[in-house]
């Protein structure tokens, strides 16, 4: 009897055993399916960053083109002025 004790032990530890990592894999498993999703979409959004950045460079130069054109409108409005309009 001692002996078919031991045994069952044994397989009794197996069994628990197999089940905790089953369940360890059955919770794990779907969080590294969802990272994998993420790193997925952090792709997609860093490329469609770069193409706003390329699409948005000439932006810098609108301060630039704002200040010409209050010179410009300056220029005209003092020259209708002087012709007394």
């Amino acid at each position: 009897m001692t002996m078919f004790a031991a045994e069952t032990g044994w397989v009794v530890g197996y069994v628990i055993g197999i089940a905790v990592v089953l369940v360890v894999v059955a919770l794990v498993l779907p969080i590294l399916v969802l990272a994998h999703r993420i790193g997925g979409q952090a792709t997609a959004i860093d490329d469609s960053l770069k193409e706003s950045v390329a699409h948005t460079a000439g932006l810098a130069g609108l301060t630039d083109t704002i200040d010409a054109a209050e010179r410009i409108t300056a220029g005209l409005a003092r020259g209708r002025t002087r012709l007394g309009g």
